[in-house]
């Protein structure tokens, strides 16, 4: 399929079709070019490669062809113009700030955001005299008393890790670009296939491909995506610190967004039967999911999203104790921390995602000791609400 061609497809035919360019070989599925250099033809033809005076691939951690045939179909599936593949989720949301903040800038960051990404900014990041101000995801009268002059990044995660709070992205969007800032999201839990925050204003969205891109646990990887511009910078920082995607995981990335649809699809589902049936469970305090109509922003989700996605979080009476009861007492969700598997997750997000955030911090952010997170997979729904009322029954 050519690049010419993408308009008139439809979402689920791009991710299959996007972004293979046949060799003379004729291969019908994408080959994986595991190689770390790639020769050139004369010492003239090598200069002009690496001066950038005419494409080609000469070392794969600047480029290299399986890399980039997930870049544009992952750009594709988003809307966007490019994607620059990164290493981890991590490495992307760290590339992005190497990219466009310096010493004297100021971000503000959503509290709702996965635990790594609070660390990130509180412990490193602010290393380099950038100011970070942390605020409600959903209160914009936070968000617009946070905006200085030097304000630089607004960054959010919606719905948020671990408790599905959604943030009204094209009214954040229109506060970053009214004062010169960039708006970037991540995306981890709904995917192109369910959210494209580009649509809602954002400039660049961020991926962990290690969760529902791969959907099969097997491979470390993520992505920043946007227009060819930002990405120039992201792209410089990703061949300069070395932190790029390999061959082989990108091509499991590859073969993953092939199902994305298919999955997603499964996963809320399943997600939504889990929600409903822990809401009446008389041990259950909370449940965390934005398909469930009492969710206080259930109606911009169903603006936003396209589905609600796949992780259902809960708080148990009981506190740390009753929750690690029903974690400890299932016999095949996987006790971990990763997620968009089609293999059922569980884990206790106050002592492993979040458990480097201080007490203080947990308490703002709404991690309880009684929080249970967990990310439905594909077995039956009925097995899976089996495994978790075994524990339940028990506290």
């Amino acid at each position: 399929m050519n690049s010419s061609d993408d308009l008139e497809y439809h979402l689920d035919t791009l991710a299959i079709r996007t972004g293979h360019d046949r060799t003379s070989e004729g291969e019908h599925s994408e080959p994986i070019f595991l190689t770390s250099s790639f020769v050139c033809e004369s010492a003239a033809d090598a200069a002009a490669k690496f001066s950038g005076q005419i494409p080609g691939n000469t070392y794969s951690r600047y480029t290299n062809p399986t890399v980039q045939a997930f870049e544009k179909r992952l750009a594709v599936l988003d809307g966007a113009e490019r994607a620059v593949a990164t290493s981890s989720g991590m490495a992307a949301v760290h590339a992005i700030c190497m990219a466009y903040l310096k010493a004297g800038d100021h971000v503000i960051c959503s509290r709702a955001v996965f635990g790594s990404i609070i660390a990130l900014f509180e412990k490193y990041v602010v290393k380099f005299a950038v100011d970070v101000t942390f605020v409600d995801l959903g209160n914009l009268d936070e968000w617009r008393q946070a905006i200085r002059p030097n304000t630089r990044l607004l960054f959010i995660e919606t719905p948020s890790n671990p408790l599905a709070q959604v943030g009204d992205m094209q009214a954040i969007a229109d506060i970053a670009h009214a004062h010169g800032a960039l708006f970037a999201v991540d995306n981890c839990f709904c995917t192109p296939v369910l959210q494209q925050p580009i649509k809602f204003g954002a400039d660049l969205v961020i991926y962990s491909a290690t969760k529902y891109i791969d959907g099969q646990g097997r491979a470390l990887g993520g992505a920043v995506v946007g227009n060819n511009a930002l990405l120039e910078e992201v792209n410089g920082v990703i061949r300069t610190l070395g932190n790029s995607m390999s061959p082989f995981n990108a091509w499991i990335f590859l073969k993953g967004l092939e199902t994305l649809s298919l999955r997603m699809k499964a996963h809320c589902e399943g997600a939504q039967k889990l929600a409903e049936w822990l809401h009446q469970h008389e041990k259950v305090e909370k449940v965390y999911y934005a398909g469930l109509p009492d969710h206080p922003r259930h109606d911009l989700a169903k603006k936003q999203q396209k589905g609600f996605g796949g992780v259902v979080s809960f708080v148990v009476k009981g506190e740390r104790e009753a929750a690690w009861t029903v974690i400890d007492n299932t016999k095949f969700l996987s006790i971990t921390s990763n997620l968009g598997d089609v293999k059922s997750t569980i884990t206790h997000p106050a002592t492993t995602s979040h458990g480097r955030m201080s007490a203080e911090a947990k308490q703002v952010a709404g991690i309880e000791e009684g929080l249970i997170r967990v990310s439905v997979g594909l077995e039956d729904i009925n097995d899976i609400i089996g495994d978790l009322a075994r524990g339940l029954d028990l506290i």
